[in-house]
């Protein structure tokens, strides 16, 4: 089989890699030349574990090719997908459609007949039907098929969660769509992956479900951590007493400063935006964001008590920029709030990330970029953990000890244990746990 990606962002240059690696020809297009020139030499724009290889190996077979060209990307394909950027357009939440409509309408008119053009694009309940009429019109004399086909790929752990999902969501209302869909995610056959066809708006609604019952559950955990500080427990034995329960599963139910990225903030807004719009206000979701908009706040405010309370002067090494660990995406990471509250107190920054520095300099000013975690900590007044990246959790304590002023560590991840700290002679702070 043949398929055009359009867009080569994460979504689009993940999905486009692994249709690959099935043994599907997949040309990616993107109107971005110097991007395009660069990922023919094998050179990726994002960090993502594993998917160099994964893109030099299918360059190099043959399967996978990078164009700017729409016509050369379509020319014989059997689906098109559309992978393109859907930002949130205004405060209210509403994602701007522009480019999905553009891609669409573009794609149409150099595809051929009876082409099936798929929404990889996370989009909301009613896009599909809108973009079926947006291309009668545009191209009244040609056949074509519109799909919704959602992904759920965790940034740090895509390939696996495009090799191995718990489940493909289809939305395919014409017997042409199933069956390209069908052959295209067939080598999945194997696992046993549950295909789930349905019509488009239940495709298109069941990400953003997905995405903010996930979110709720770390908007739950994180409130109860904060119960528990208040009451002397302990929110990790909180959440592992309601995660044995089958019913509700021990994943996203780990406190510290709020999600972030690309994904929960922009589809929480949009899927309470499309709630408002029809009438049917979801309080839960609301809730949700609005807890975690006052989380970085709450956060700052826990790194200044543990420095004293009067920050003015202080200077605080931070470990981990990124929202989450394994990615250099930047996208509303609760560190890009954290630090500028710090700093309006009056703190200086010393900042390290295994690779998001590069990203986080383009939206973070004053800060004193770091070769280590050790030159972050040297003459610092404490050092605050912000993403669980792997080569935090063994730090040396007693380099620790002679790189930092003052022994004050502040975990908002929790990946030390309290009592060892405290006995290795460090001011600890960290989340739900006295």
């Amino acid at each position: 089989m043949r398929i055009a990606m359009i867009g080569t962002g994460y979504v689009g240059l993940v999905s486009g890699a692994c249709f690959a690696e099935f043994g599907t020809t997949v040309h990616c297009m993107d109107r971005d030349a110097d991007k395009i020139a660069r990922l023919n030499r094998g050179e990726l724009p994002i960090h993502e574990p594993g998917l160099d290889e994964l893109l030099a190996r299918n360059i190099a077979a043959g399967r996978l090719r990078f164009t700017t060209e729409m016509a050369e990307a379509t020319t014989g394909a059997d689906a098109i997908f559309i992978a393109v950027g859907t930002p949130s357009r205004r405060g209210n939440g509403e994602a701007d459609l522009r480019f999905v409509h553009s891609a669409a309408v573009t794609a149409a008119r150099a595809a051929e007949p009876d082409s099936v053009i798929v929404t990889k694009s996370t989009v909301p309940v009613g896009t599909g039907r809108e973009l079926a009429r947006r291309l009668a019109e545009a191209v009244p004399n040609k056949r074509l098929h519109v799909a919704a086909n959602p992904e759920f790929l965790r940034e740090g752990a895509a390939i696996a969660d495009f090799m191995r999902p718990d489940r493909v969501v289809v939305g395919a209302e014409s017997e042409r769509a199933r069956t390209v869909l069908e052959a295209l995610y067939r080598p999945l056959y194997l696992n046993q992956t549950p295909l789930v066809i349905t019509d488009l708006e239940t495709a298109e609604l069941a990400k953003y479900a997905a995405n903010a019952f996930l979110a709720t559950k770390i908007g739950f955990i994180n409130e109860m951590a904060d119960l528990c500080e208040a009451v002397g427990a302990d929110v990790h034995g909180v959440a592992c007493c309601m995660g044995l329960d089958g019913r509700i599963g021990p994943k996203f139910l780990h406190p510290g400063p709020g999600f972030g990225g690309s994904c929960f903030p922009k589809d929480t807004r949009c899927l309470a935006h499309t709630a408002d719009t029809v009438g049917t206000p979801l309080g839960i979701v609301n809730a949700v964001i609005a807890g975690n908009d006052r989380r970085p706040d709450t956060m700052a405010a826990k790194i200044a008590n543990a420095l004293g309370g009067d920050v003015s002067g202080q200077t605080l090494a931070v470990l981990g920029l990124t929202f989450k660990p394994n990615t250099d995406d930047m996208r509303e990471a609760p560190s890009l709030k954290i630090i500028p509250a710090l700093q309006s107190a009056g703190v200086t920054i010393r900042a390290f990330d295994p690779h998001g520095m590069p990203e986080a300099a383009k939206h973070l000013a004053d800060v004193v970029w770091c070769r280590d975690c050790y030159d972050a900590m040297t003459g610092a007044d404490g050092v605050a953990i912000l993403t669980e990246w792997n080569q935090f959790r063994n730090l040396d304590t007693q380099r620790m000890h002679q790189a930092l002023r003052r022994p004050v560590v502040i975990d908002l991840r929790n990946i030390y244990d309290p009592a060892a700290m405290t006995e290795a002679g460090f001011h600890y702070t960290c989340v739900g746990r006295q």
